[in-house]
């Protein structure tokens, strides 16, 4: 299983912008990694996905076109551009890796089971 550290979050006003990365101690062409955000007192809901190998790329339908999931050349880094922040995208971020199959389907890959390793998170707060 790969270690995964997220750093980037931060405070931000609605309308700003953060970048979130994600270092994996090891990586691979076919992964499925992806981010997750937990609002406070609720369920953890994936917000974007991407394959390692093909690039292909999934979003909850609420970051459209504000969330840009992308990989590093070397593949050890996932970053997610987040633009025109909202305050219900407020919460803590976590990063997870899954066997690439997991990235076939958008509902697989933006779901929780699967998943086999995470990092510890790290914290937005977009105030309005």
């Amino acid at each position: 299983q790969a270690h995964l550290v997220e750093s980037g979050g931060g405070s931000a006003q609605a309308g700003g912008s953060l970048t979130l990365s994600c270092e994996a101690s090891s990586f691979s062409d076919s992964a499925c990694m992806a981010w997750f955000r937990q609002p406070p007192g609720d369920e953890r809901e994936g917000v974007a996905a991407i394959h390692t190998g093909t690039n292909t790329t999934y979003y909850h339908d609420s970051v459209k076109g504000r969330l840009t999931i992308s990989q590093s050349r070397s593949k050890s880094t996932v970053f997610l551009q987040m633009n025109s922040l909202k305050p219900e995208d407020t919460g803590m971020y976590y990063c997870a890796a899954a066997n690439g199959w997991l990235c076939l389907h958008a509902t697989d890959a933006l779901g929780v089971v699967g998943y086999t390793s995470w990092g510890q998170g790290t914290q937005v707060s977009v105030s309005s």
